[in-house]
C-alpha cells in the first residue's frame, strides 16, 4: 500500500498525519508515485539541504519540474553556480530597500479591506491576499498593472499538478512559457529604457565584472514573481486560516499588533505552504536502512520536518508563543528563500490592518478546497464572513 501517495487529494486536504507515520515508520521512504524517496524528519531534511554534493538542485527543485528551469534559477542550481547567481540577485536587492514595502502593502490593503468591510463577506484569497502580493509585487518590479486574479491564475498553473497524469499537463506547461513569454518582453524593455525597478536591477547587477545573462534575469524574475504572487499569497492565507481556527490567538494577536511577528514564525512551521522541494542524488548513499543510488529523486518534506516532535515539542499545537527558531518555513541550508525579510515584513503590515478592521470572521463552507500541488499547499478558496 502506498503510505504516501504525492497525488491524493487527501494528501493535499492534510498531509500531516501521514508525515506523522513516514517519520516514525518509514523516515526513508520510496514513494511508487512520485517514483522518489521521501525524507520526512528534521534532522535527516536539514542535513539534506546542507550536503548539495550528495542531494544536488541542479536537476530541478519541483517533483513535476518545469521544462527549462533546471539549472537556471536560484532554486535549481548548486555551488559555485548557485553562489554567483545568489550574489548578483542579493546585489539587485540590495538596491531597493525594503521599507520600500511599506507604503504600498498599507495603501493595497486599505483598499481592499474597504470593499471587504462594506460587503462583510468575502474570499480572502481573491479580496485581500493575492490584491497584496500581485500589487506589491509587480510595483516593485515595475511590471504593468493587471488584472490579480488572472495573474494569479497564470502563477498557480505552472506549479499544480493534474492528478489523472500524476505530473503536469499541457495547460501547466503553456502557462509557464506565457509567463516566461511575458517576463522576456518586460526584461527586453528594461534594457532599452532602464527604470528604478527590480528588473532593471537584476539586469544591471554586477560584481567583478559578472552580470546575469538574459536567460538568468528571466527566470529569475519568474522565480520571484512565482513566489511573491503565490506563495506568499497562500502562507498569508493560511495564517488567515489558522487565527480562524485558533480564536484566542486570534484575539491575543488583536489586542497586542505586536504579537503577529511571533504568529508568523508559528504559521510558517505548522501550515507552511512550502511542502515538498525535490533533490537528485549524485552519490549513492544509506539513509534508515535505505539505499539510495545515484540518479535517484528525493523530496524533502518541510512541512513533515516542521511537525517533528525531535525538534519541535508537542508539534501538532498552534502556539504563537512558541517562537520557533529553525522552522523549514522558507527552507534551510543553500536555498533558503533569498525574499523572506520581505515576505515577513509584507505579512506583518497587511495581516495588523486586516486585524483591525476584521477582528472576527469565520468560514461559509464546511469543507475547504485545495490546489493541487505536489510541492505545495494552499486553500483555492477562503470564502469568509464577518459577525
Amino acid at each position: 500500500m502506498e503510505a504516501f501517495d504525492l497525488y491524493s487529494p487527501e494528501i493535499d486536504a492534510n498531509p500531516f498525519p501521514y508525515y506523522e507515520i513516514l517519520r516514525e515508520q518509514y523516515p526513508c521512504y520510496w514513494s511508487e508515485s512520485g517514483k522518489l524517496w521521501i525524507l520526512s524528519r528534521y534532522d535527516d531534511i536539514v542535513q539534506a539541504t546542507r550536503d548539495w554534493e550528495t542531494f544536488s538542485s541542479s536537476q530541478g527543485n519541483m517533483i513535476d519540474e518545469l521544462p527549462g528551469r533546471a539549472g537556471a534559477t536560484l532554486g535549481t542550481t548548486d555551488p559555485p553556480r548557485h553562489d554567483r547567481l545568489r550574489a548578483l540577485s542579493q546585489a539587485a536587492f540590495a538596491r531597493k530597500n525594503i521599507e520600500q514595502f511599506i507604503a504600498p502593502t498599507l495603501d493595497i490593503a486599505d483598499r481592499a479591506l474597504e470593499r471587504i468591510c462594506e460587503r462583510r463577506a468575502f474570499e480572502f484569497i481573491n479580496d485581500f491576499s493575492s490584491q497584496i502580493t500581485v500589487g506589491v509585487l509587480f510595483r516593485t518590479m515595475g511590471l504593468p498593472e493587471r488584472d490579480h486574479a488572472e495573474i494569479r491564475r497564470k502563477v498557480i498553473l505552472p506549479v499544480s499538478t493534474d492528478k489523472s497524469v500524476k505530473g503536469r499537463n499541457p495547460e501547466h506547461i503553456a502557462a509557464f512559457k506565457e509567463l516566461s513569454d511575458f517576463l522576456t518582453a518586460e526584461v527586453a524593455v528594461r534594457r532599452a529604457n532602464a527604470t528604478d525597478d527590480l528588473i532593471t536591477h537584476l539586469a544591471e547587477a554586477e560584481i567583478d565584472g559578472d552580470r546575469l545573462s538574459e536567460r538568468e534575469v528571466v527566470l529569475t524574475t519568474a522565480t520571484f514573481v512565482m513566489a511573491g504572487v503565490e506563495s506568499l499569497s497562500s502562507f498569508m492565507s493560511m495564517l488567515a486560516l489558522n487565527l480562524h481556527d485558533h480564536p484566542d490567538a486570534r484575539r491575543r494577536i488583536v489586542a497586542n499588533p505586536e504579537l503577529i511577528e511571533p504568529a508568523i514564525e508559528e504559521s510558517l512551521r505548522f501550515n507552511t505552504s512550502a511542502q515538498r522541494f525535490k533533490r537528485t542524488v549524485m552519490r549513492a548513499t544509506e539513509l534508515h536502512g535505505q539505499r539510495m543510488r545515484d540518479g535517484d529523486k528525493v523530496a524533502l518534506a518541510f512541512g513533515s520536518g516542521n511537525r517533528d516532535w525531535r525538534k519541535f515539542p508537542n508539534p501538532d499545537v498552534y502556539d504563537i508563543a512558541r517562537r520557533p527558531q529553525g522552522h523549514l518555513g522558507f527552507g534551510a541550508g543553500k536555498h533558503f528563500c533569498l525574499g523572506s525579510q520581505m515576505a515577513r515584513l509584507v505579512t506583518a503590515i497587511a495581516m495588523k490592518r486586516f486585524l483591525e478592521r476584521v477582528p472576527e470572521y469565520h468560514l461559509e463552507v464546511d469543507e475547504i478546497a485545495w490546489n493541487s500541488s505536489s510541492n505545495f499547499r494552499s486553500p483555492s478558496a477562503l470564502p469568509f464572513a464577518m459577525p
